[in-house]
Order: structure tokens, then sequence, then C-alpha cells
């Protein structure tokens, strides 16, 4: 069910959204978050909120999308509601904000923050440069970005660490879980040796191999380049070497060690829902990120 409501307040919004449960049987029981989703491109709706309906369905929550529109137009609140169907068990809300209000998001939200739940932020494409200190960012526990879909990507990642403050996360992070997972089962077996030095490569535009490579660097306490050219890692010990290869779009990875055959496994790129979902796991501060994006000063860039 989609019901808009051009023109209005956030207590008529209120007013609507309890016409609509008694109207339906619709029951806000299980509630775990509210999800502020903050766009400043109305055309990102729908796959925000596709995303963040499908990370909804492992953590029940209400969404609340933000839309900043034209700061110079007319003060206007434009909302949709949406109940059931492809939303699940979430309810939307979608909030357009014109003139002045455009500015004043976190008092436009506000009133539709679930009681005693935690607040979780995310950004799916253009963010600020300090999330935390963001007014809808103070309001959050966990501030999610994504420095994939940023202008400059590679900068961004790296204004992440001057910047970061607990609660803060990046959905290139989460990009890299499965790489991070088996490269740490590879080094956990024969010969366990140090690694002397670790290459990164893929696309330049490509945060999440940014900071796995300053994960890496952190890790394994040796030299990592990061450089452009095909998908892979590779970590080098004095007598022997780990890679795993992939191609750009594939979704199948190589597994290549020294002396051994070499291996096949499954390695698709992660949808941002899968990222979200996630990342909605922990609301706690994520040390491991947040030394990953200190590690990033020791990459060498070529």
């Amino acid at each position: 069910m989609r019901v808009d409501v051009p023109e209005t307040s956030t207590a008529s919004i209120n007013k609507k959204l309890v016409e609509l449960r008694e109207s339906t049987g619709m029951v806000t029981l299980g509630r775990v978050l509210t999800l502020v989703v903050c766009l400043s491109d109305a055309a990102d709706v729908e796959d925000a909120i596709e995303s963040a309906s499908e990370a909804g369905k492992e953590h029940p929550c209400r969404i609340i999308v933000l839309v900043r529109g034209d700061a110079d137009a007319d003060n206007r609140l434009d909302a949709q509601i949406r109940l059931g169907g492809a939303e699940g068990a979430s309810e939307v809300l979608v909030l357009n904000l014109h003139g002045e209000l455009a500015n004043h998001e976190a008092s436009v939200i506000t009133p539709f923050l679930l009681p005693d739940t935690p607040v979780v932020a995310w950004w799916p494409k253009i963010a600020p440069a300090a999330p935390s200190q963001d007014p809808v960012g103070r309001l959050a526990v966990r501030r999610i970005t994504d420095a994939t879909f940023a202008p400059n990507p590679m900068a961004t990642i790296k204004t992440r660490g001057a910047t970061y403050a607990s609660g803060d996360s990046d959905l290139a992070w989460a990009r890299i879980t499965h790489w991070r997972a088996l490269l740490t089962a590879a080094l956990d077996e024969p010969p366990f040796e140090p690694i002397t030095s670790a290459t990164v490569s893929g696309l330049l535009d490509e945060p999440a191999l940014d900071v796995l490579a300053g994960w890496l660097a952190i890790r394994l306490n040796c030299p990592v380049k990061r450089l452009g050219g095909e998908l892979r890692v590779e970590l080098d010990r004095e007598n022997s070497s780990v890679v795993i290869a992939r191609p750009q779009l594939g979704r199948t990875a190589t597994l290549s060690r020294t002396g051994q055959p070499d291996k096949r496994l499954a390695l698709a790129r992660r949808k941002t829902r899968d990222c979200l979902a996630e990342d909605l796991r922990r609301l706690d501060a994520d040390q491991i990120y947040e030394s990953a994006l200190e590690g990033l000063e020791r990459v060498e860039y070529e």
C-alpha cells in the first residue's frame, strides 16, 4: 500500500499512519531500529528503498527516506507512506523536503523515530565529510556511508579515516568481508612463514580495495602496494606466495599457492542490500574497520 500525503506536516503524517494501521490491521511490534536513509536525488529513492527493505527482512525496522530538495524553493513537506507489499514487515516513510526544511532534516525526522530503539543513518551516495557531526548523524548510534558511489572514491575513503568517530562504517568495508575471510583461511595453512610484502590490484576507483590494502598493512605489518589492473591480491613470503584473483565481473576466484594446485572459490561481488544487512548486525564501534582506515597511511600507491 502506498499513500501520498502532499504539502503536509509531521503531525498530519503521524495521524495518517495511525489511520492506516487501524484500517489495515497492521501492527508495529518487533521493530528493532529506525533506519534513516539520506538522499540528495529523488532518482535514487527506489534503489535505496529496495536495499533497505531487503536488509529490513533480517532487521525489522521503520525506514525513513529523506530526500533533500531545492533549498531555494518554497517551504514544503511532501510525504509518501508505504506499508506491506514489497516492504514486507517494514514501514517506509518517504519525506521530500523543499525550501528551508531541506536544511533541518533532523528536526523533521525526530517525530517519526521509534521510542527506545536505536537509530541508524545511511547515506547511499553523497555523504557528509564528517558523518558524526551531521545533524542526522548526531541522532544515530551507527552511521553508514558508501564511498563507492562518491565523486572521488579514493579520496573519500581516505577522508573516512580523518573524520572517523565511534559508530562510523562504510559499505566498502562490508564488500570485502569474503575476501578477508579467504585470505585469513589461506594464511592459516602451512607454510607458517611471515608475509614480507603484499600487493592489491584492481580498479582504482574501487575504495573496497583501498580499505583491504589498509587492513593488510595493519594485520601483516609489511609493505603493501595498491595498483591498478586486474583484480587480485598477492601475499609474498620469502620462498612462496598466495594469490587470489577474480575477473572484474566474475563470480568465481582462483586461489593459487606455491607448490599446490589451484582452487576455485565462490567470490561474487556483494550487493548493497547484503552489505547493509551485515552492517546492521552490529551497532557498536568496529575497531577493525577503524584500524584498516589507519592502515591506509601505510599503503604505497603506484
